[in-house]
């Protein structure tokens, strides 16, 4: 309870005493509002007033004669307690009404800053979401540039291939012309010759008659086999007709008689339930492996073998000849390298992998492996 100055005590007492008089004074409600508003002012509230009202009544009890008279006295100063109590009151209800309402206002701003953390929360997320995206476009961007940059340089390395390879194309058919003109070609010469002289002599005796067509049926022969080698070159017949092994091992006796080479060929008979062009992409990938053996290696011993692993056929080409540096030649515009790219298209466009390995000692390795994906074979 705030403590109440002597003056405000004062005044209190002596504004009830004029109210209970027998003439009240002119004015005394609005005094007696007056003094509530300064009570107010000062800082007392209901109970002070209550408390400052009882020791009025005190002060006053010894001028109250009769028990009628200070009822009456009782009653009026009650009025005046109730006038004074009127600013209080409004005070108290004014201050209940702005509680109130400063209640509902911190509710609202509780739920509003409630949302907006919720906001800020979201968009903080939001922001660090933006971000990672333009991390990930950035990332993409820098991405697109190398691959555009390796597309690109795959482009100019096409180029230069298909370049090669037109020159490659061409020198073979250079090279075949060139056979078929010195060795089919002066053996048509040569029996046309024989021909033509048998036309011009005399007739010849029985004897001598076939001796000279015997002479100019082996030059036909000769003719004919040189066809037949150039046509087995370019396509074996027995790889159609009668499968991947014996085509093998055909080429490897004709190869082997001509350059002197010992070839051992191990193989498994399920390899030709392979499909066709698998089959032949193993015999090309064979044969030039074997030709390069012949044109480079120096080797005199050559070992292939064709297994099964799981889920794939595997073929190895192992020779004891000279090594040399798989990665120079594979960069470098020559012949060879054609041929080494050329069996990696031919193994990768069947969806296998080719590996080729040399080292000084060691001669020279190659491993090609394709998926089997038929009945038959592991």
């Amino acid at each position: 309870m705030k403590k109440i100055s002597p003056a405000l005590s004062r005044r209190y007492l002596a504004a009830l005493r004029a109210h209970l008089g027998p003439r009240q004074p002119k004015g005394a409600a609005a005094a007696a509002r007056a003094l509530g508003r300064d009570l107010l002012t000062s800082g007392c509230d209901t109970l002070d007033l209550a408390r400052l009202h009882e020791h009025a009544l005190v002060a006053l009890a010894s001028s109250l004669d009769s028990a009628e008279v200070r009822s009456g006295l009782i009653r009026k100063a009650g009025n005046f307690f109730i006038k004074v109590l009127v600013p209080l009151e409004k005070a108290r209800r004014a201050a209940r009404k702005s509680l109130r309402k400063l209640h509902e206002r911190t509710s609202m701003i509780r739920r509003k800053a409630t949302v907006l953390a919720k906001c800020n929360r979201q968009l903080a997320r939001e922001v660090v979401r933006r971000r990672a995206g333009e991390v990930s476009v950035k990332q993409g961007q820098a991405k697109i540039h190398q691959l555009l940059a390796q597309s690109e340089l795959m482009q100019r390395k096409v180029r230069h291939l298909a370049r090669q390879i037109i020159s490659a194309q061409e020198n073979e058919r250079r090279e075949i012309s060139r056979e078929l003109h010195d060795e089919v070609g002066q053996l048509l010469t040569a029996v046309d010759v024989e021909l033509a002289a048998m036309g011009r002599l005399p007739l010849l005796s029985g004897r001598a008659l076939r001796s000279r067509i015997a002479f100019t049926q082996r030059l036909v022969e000769k003719a004919v086999g040189a066809v037949h080698q150039f046509a087995r070159e370019l396509r074996p017949a027995l790889l159609d007709e009668l499968g991947l092994i014996p085509a093998l091992q055909a080429y490897m006796e004709r190869l082997a008689a001509r350059k002197k080479l010992m070839i051992h060929l191990t193989a498994f008979a399920a390899v030709e339930n392979l499909e066709s062009t698998k089959r032949t992409v193993l015999f090309r990938v064979a044969q030039e492996a074997l030709t390069n053996v012949a044109r480079h290696a120096r080797a005199s011993t050559v070992n292939m073998i064709i297994s099964a692993i799981p889920g794939a056929v595997r073929m190895e080409v192992n020779d004891n000849g000279k090594s040399f540096s798989v990665l120079k030649t594979l960069s470098s515009r020559t012949n060879k390298r054609l041929g080494l790219v050329g069996m990696r298209e031919r193994v990768e466009m069947v969806g296998g992998t080719l590996a080729i390995e040399s080292a000084p000692g060691l001669g020279t390795s190659v491993r090609v492996e394709i998926p089997s994906g038929v009945g038959g074979v592991p």
